[in-house]
């Protein structure tokens, strides 16, 4: 395995002029794209952006495996999908992501598309596991450990991996001297901490892949109405500004066909062939935060320092690591 220290270069986080834009949808991106013989494969592909990202995989032409906690439940949402088989998986159990990478492997199909996008927000405290906290188990860890076990399926054929972020990444670094929360737990934090890592672990990643044509890049959907509000209270929402006290929406809500515009533009777009460690929005890659405009990506995940040792941490954690012998 190729060692890419020497060779990397870190792609700037500006836009590149894409085309598209905050209202793009899925069918937009993917216009004109036969995916025929594309094989995805997208974690919480049956609700939400994910149920969008995976509808509009299908119709493109891709074969979409989703694994699911609830395979049954995911089956009854995709049903009369196209090239659209179901697995089951909880990534928050590394011994259910180690099963299901195995069987996968065994079944000898390759991942040109990867697209971790199941995610927990902002619920109470949880501990699964060894006791981790649960958003950075599940969004990160979880995540982290099926890339790296899915490594061979998705070097033999080049593929790209999608790490699905949020705005929310900007409210919390990596808490180095606490990073399951074991004193002080708040919600939000966590949930950003989580997102941060799903940038951070996109930077490695493509430092350490990309030799081997693998690209990854991470993506912030946009703000959409979909069940990953589902621990959030009707008081709380209205105390963020998303709805006013009578239940009408304040934000400018997406469609989930438009949160989906972006991971699919990143899975899928000939202009980031040569691409990649970047955090994206409204389908094209994102300018630092605090340059003039809503939403951008902080410099804390972004940071290759941090992507390493996160790396470093995380193989420690899981057990798992595709590249043990990179510098």
């Amino acid at each position: 395995m190729s060692n890419t220290t020497a060779t990397y270069e870190r792609t700037p986080q500006r836009p590149i002029g894409s085309g598209f834009g905050r209202n793009s949808t899925a069918a937009d991106v993917l216009a004109g794209l036969d995916l025929t013989g594309v094989s995805a494969v997208v974690t919480g592909g049956y609700s939400g952006v994910g149920l969008a990202t995976t509808r509009a995989l299908s119709d493109a032409g891709a074969a979409v495996l989703v694994p699911a906690r609830r395979p049954d439940h995911a089956r009854k949402q995709l049903a009369g999908l196209e090239r659209v088989d179901v697995d089951e998986l909880d990534l928050a159990d590394l011994g259910s992501v180690r099963t299901f990478a195995d069987r996968f492997l065994a079944s000898g199909r390759p991942v040109d598309i990867l697209i971790n996008n199941a995610a927990v927000m902002a619920n109470a405290e949880t501990r699964v596991g060894p006791g981790w906290e649960s958003q950075f188990a599940t969004n990160h860890l979880g995540h982290f450990a099926l890339t790296n076990r899915l490594w061979p399926a998705l070097a033999s054929r080049g593929a790209r991996v999608v790490s699905v972020s949020s705005t929310g990444h900007q409210s919390s670094g990596i808490r180095w001297d606490d990073l399951q929360f074991e004193s002080g737990y708040d919600k939000w934090s966590a949930y950003g901490q989580a997102k941060t890592a799903n940038v951070l672990f996109a930077v490695e990643l493509d430092r350490l892949a990309s030799s081997d044509s693998v690209r990854a890049l991470s993506v912030m959907p946009g703000g959409i109405r979909t069940p990953l509000q589902r621990h959030l209270d009707d008081e709380e929402m209205v105390r963020l500004g998303w709805f006013d006290e009578a239940g009408n929406d304040l934000y400018d809500w997406k469609t989930p066909e438009q949160g989906a515009a972006t991971q699919l533009w990143a899975a899928t777009s000939p202009a980031l062939a040569d691409i990649g460690g970047v955090y994206c929005e409204d389908v094209d890659i994102a300018g630092p935060a605090g340059s003039g405009r809503p939403g951008g990506v902080s410099p804390h995940a972004v940071d290759p320092v941090q992507a390493r040792r996160l790396w470093a941490l995380s193989a420690e954690l899981t057990g798992v690591d595709a590249f043990p012998d990179a510098a």
